[in-house]
């Protein structure tokens, strides 16, 4: 997908505008909008405008809105991968339901989560905060209070709040109170957001299993709280596993050798226990 003159003239008003956009992301699209508007020549003044944001582009150090915007100019946006949060609603009280789960960068929580049976739609998100609508750039400051998290509607007749939680539990280091694997600070932090007196009862019964168990070494300290406000992240972070599969493989297998690390010494040492 690329950006008629028309269009591109709408994204670059709206990321002007936009309270996320960073003030030097803005001075290079008010300067390109400027200029086009005193009759500068269209395609030079994009192709500049492409060329300044290209070096940072490649580094994935755009902010997600500009980075979406960069993607329409150079013709690599995927318009079909656009995040339709009208399917993020629960539509019938009766037999759907909410999670919120914390656990490192939302980027992996996505995929375990919606390829389930019964997953209506898994959305990225920051929560656990005070600041209304943050941004990616306010939270990864770690200064807000908010996580990253994914909330998750499912259909409870196909799975059960009991069946997410146990898979949480696998896809997360319990023990790791400052991030998740590769992902540092307070941003990243384990914590399982609950909806409900039912919810709760769950978890912490999850919890307390695992802490009986014996199967982590160092203490358990993945938080149990009431669901606050979860405010969507933008949509370059939605669903980022199809959007950017490369990059996530590699994220994701990083995870992996860790979870798989840790279990096995968790096996270990819970067959040494019972031998013993």
């Amino acid at each position: 997908m690329k950006l008629s003159q028309e269009n591109t003239m709408t994204e670059i008003y709206n990321l002007i505008l936009n309270s996320k956009t960073r003030d030097w992301e803005r001075s290079l699209l008010l300067e390109a909008k400027d200029a086009i508007e005193t009759g500068a020549n269209y395609n030079e003044t994009i192709a500049k405008l492409e060329a300044a944001l290209r070096p940072l582009a490649s580094r994935n150090n755009l902010t997600p809105d500009v980075t979406d915007f960069y993607q329409k100019l150079i013709g690599e946006y995927q318009s079909e991968l656009e995040y339709d949060s009208s399917k993020h609603q629960v539509t019938d009280p009766r037999y759907q339901s909410r999670a919120v789960f914390a656990g490192g960068c939302f980027w992996c929580m996505v995929e375990p989560f919606e390829e389930r049976p019964g997953i209506i739609s898994v959305l990225s998100g920051y929560t656990g905060g005070e600041l209304e609508n943050p941004s990616y750039d306010q939270v990864l400051v770690g200064n807000t209070g908010h996580v990253e998290a994914v909330e998750i509607i499912f259909d409870t007749r196909i799975v059960q709040y009991q069946e997410l939680i146990d898979l949480y539990w696998q896809i997360t280091d319990p023990t790791d109170d400052f991030g998740q694997f590769q992902d540092r600070g307070t941003q990243y932090r384990p914590i399982i957001f609950v909806q409900d007196e039912e919810q709760r009862q769950i978890a912490e019964a999850a919890k307390q299993k695992i802490i009986d168990s014996g199967y982590y070494k160092k203490p358990i300290v993945t938080e149990i709280r009431w669901a606050s406000a979860f405010w969507p992240a933008e949509n370059y972070h939605q669903e980022f596993y199809k959007k950017q599969p490369k990059r996530y493989k590699a994220i994701k297998r990083s995870r992996q050798q860790f979870l798989t690390y840790q279990h096995l010494k968790g096996n270990l040492r819970k067959a040494f226990t019972k031998n013993n």
